[in-house]
């Protein structure tokens, strides 16, 4: 058993086997696209087949081999199930990249229950989920490797305005670093990556709650985010560059970077730059 983490190099990954959830869409997409140009070989899976199977066909054609499957990340036995495919198909696992995620817009008064239980399910289990299917295998295989957790910057600093999502993200930045300092004797590293405003579709389908104009609370989130212009693909490259640095917690765009700052330097500024950015959703 080694003490120390073997160096995951993952600009090269000839060879090597990606697991990946939430592949349907978004930063998943384009991970998955980015790590089959790179030469893995991919086990993915998503609840949208329709998603799903585009990333698998464009994998496919740079290259690698697919193994695609529809899967609820918030069953665990489905989780499971999908494990032991990727078991029977590849051998073995090298890079575990938990993305699946969702959101809710809205404070804690504006938020119900089953808001919390969705939530929950999807953005802590899942990643539960995916590291109890895939870990034992990653452990017996010795190869050592590294897993990605996707919180948010949400999760570094807490927007009033993502009141359940943000408690599902901080959840995922703590899991990431317990599982970091347990896992480091086998040689497999671990990161949180906490992307923050990207363009993907998470805008579009999110559920919006409170009294508010709906549709227009929507219009303004959508052209946030577009405006902002950091794509998916952009946060793939640099989630892969944080995993081959080993980072523990890894920013992807500028104000994420900012937010990691604050929140540990000046938390009165970092809970006022906290508010203003919730007024983004209201």
């Amino acid at each position: 058993m080694p003490n120390v983490r073997r160096k995951f190099k993952s600009a090269d990954l000839a060879g090597r086997v990606a697991v990946i959830t939430g592949a349907g869409s978004g930063i998943g997409r384009e991970l998955a696209l980015l790590c089959a140009q790179r030469g893995a070989h991919l086990a993915i899976c998503d609840i949208n087949s329709a998603g799903l199977t585009g990333t698998a066909e464009a994998a496919q054609m740079r290259g690698g081999q697919v193994l695609m499957s529809r899967v609820d990340v918030s069953d665990g036995d489905a989780m499971n199930r999908f494990a032991q495919a990727t078991s029977d198909r590849f051998g073995h696992v090298d890079l575990l990249i938990n993305n699946a995620g969702v959101a809710v817009v809205g404070g804690f008064l504006q938020t119900n229950r089953k808001d919390w239980e969705w939530l929950i399910d999807i953005n802590i289990m899942g990643v539960v989920h995916g590291c109890d299917a895939f870990l034992p295998t990653m452990i017996r295989s010795g190869r050592g490797g590294h897993v990605v957790n996707l919180s948010s910057a949400a999760g570094l600093l807490a927007n009033p305005q993502l009141s359940a999502y943000s408690t599902t993200k901080f959840a995922v930045l703590g899991l990431s670093e317990a599982l970091r300092m347990e896992l480091r004797p086998y040689g497999i590293g671990v990161t949180a990556a906490c992307p923050g405003i990207i363009d993907t579709a998470i805008t579009q389908t999110s559920p919006i709650r409170g009294d508010h104009d709906t549709d227009a609370r929507r219009r303004r989130l959508i052209s946030t985010y577009h405006k902002r212009g950091y794509t998916a693909n952009r946060a793939a490259h640099n989630i892969l560059r944080a995993v081959e640095r080993n980072r523990a917690v890894a920013p992807v765009a500028a104000e994420a970077h900012v937010m990691y700052a604050l929140s540990r330097a000046t938390p009165p500024l970092a809970r006022w730059m906290a508010a203003r950015l919730a007024d983004l959703s209201e």
